[in-house]
């Protein structure tokens, strides 16, 4: 009988992937400026675990660091760098990795993405993913879920159930469905929360997320005059209703909103819950604000055992997303 589990992101990792921008992505018009963050996320992963890049030109992308042996460049085509809603969600079936390759369409057809969508299934046939693979007719984003690893899974309505997704299925459908391909016991559902300049329909990782199976940190507003503070003192209170497998209440964590940022006249979504867990250190967005030392001791507390690393993401959220966006990491299931 096959047994699977939904690891969480602290559960320890193989190595991370990402995909680096070049002149036919949307950062094509400042590329140098765009490569800044990346290689900064890129050489802090790499200093102590495996990392793949995605990339157009690998002897070129290669040449933007130091002499890192964790580094894999891989040459395939992308639309674009948001690894963490193309790359694989992997599932440990058994001792064994199964990387199940859900549909990506952009969000809900807004931009191109059918070189992105490719990219898992030939990452898994030039032999850099190990595993088990599956293409599942289904459209899903590694960033609307979080796990818990035992069995609960933490989304948002907005942006599962939206009709530019999987249109066809009801809340119900969806939810056995993913109960099933995922190997879940349930799904919390937030109806509340969403913040401006976001092109992902509430994607979870802007707002809340597990940090341990007990324990959720989540974006909280306390200035009425901010558009975000209705809807995040409602989503708020959603957690605040929530219970954990054992029917405890969660350890809830807010974490401050960063000042408005603004491109073009357009609000930024700079979030702090955009944080990445690898084996060693968490890489904390920030986004030269007064709260990023905040938001940095808030995450020294949850993460006592791990370093906590700043990176600047300002250049990221002008096209929508942050440094959780751009990775997906790859579990050890041995």
């Amino acid at each position: 009988m096959t047994e699977c589990t939904f690891p969480t992101e602290w559960h320890k990792q193989s190595a991370v992937l990402m995909a680096f921008p070049h002149e036919k992505t949307d950062w094509g018009d400042d590329l140098n400026g765009a490569l800044s963050p990346f290689v900064r996320i890129a050489s802090t992963i790499a200093y102590k675990e495996p990392l793949i890049i995605v990339c157009d030109d690998a002897k070129k992308t290669k040449e933007l660091f130091c002499d890192i042996g964790n580094i894999t460049f891989v040459e395939l085509p992308t639309n674009d760098t948001w690894a963490r809603d193309f790359g694989p969600i992997t599932l440990c079936c058994n001792g064994k990795r199964k990387f199940l390759d859900f549909t990506f369409n952009a969000w809900g057809g807004k931009f191109e993405s059918a070189l992105d969508d490719a990219v898992t299934k030939k990452l898994v046939e030039m032999g850099y993913l190990w595993g088990e693979y599956e293409k599942v007719d289904f459209v899903l984003e590694g960033g609307s879920i979080e796990s818990d690893g035992k069995g609960t899974l933490l989304t948002t309505s907005k942006c599962l159930l939206n009709p530019n997704r999987n249109s066809k299925m009801s809340k119900d459908e969806i939810e056995e469905f993913l109960k099933e391909r995922l190997h879940l016991k349930r799904i919390l559902w937030l109806e509340h929360g969403e913040l401006e300049g976001d092109d992902t329909d509430a994607h979870i990782d802007t707002l809340a997320r597990f940090v341990d199976e007990n324990s959720i940190a989540y974006v909280a507003c306390d200035d009425e005059s901010d558009p975000h503070y209705k809807e995040l003192k409602l989503m708020e209170e959603e957690l605040k209703s929530f219970r954990t497998i054992g029917g405890e209440p969660y350890r809830l964590v807010p974490l401050p909103l960063p000042s408005p940022k603004y491109k073009d006249g357009r609000r930024l979504p700079a979030t702090y819950a955009n944080f990445l867990i690898t084996n060693h250190s968490v890489l904390l967005p920030v986004y030269s604000d007064e709260t990023d030392v905040v938001a940095k001791e808030i995450l020294t507390k949850l993460f006592p055992e791990k370093e906590i690393v700043p990176i600047n993401c300002l250049k990221l959220i002008e096209q929508g997303g942050s440094l959780h966006c751009v990775t997906m990491q790859i579990p050890v299931c041995s």
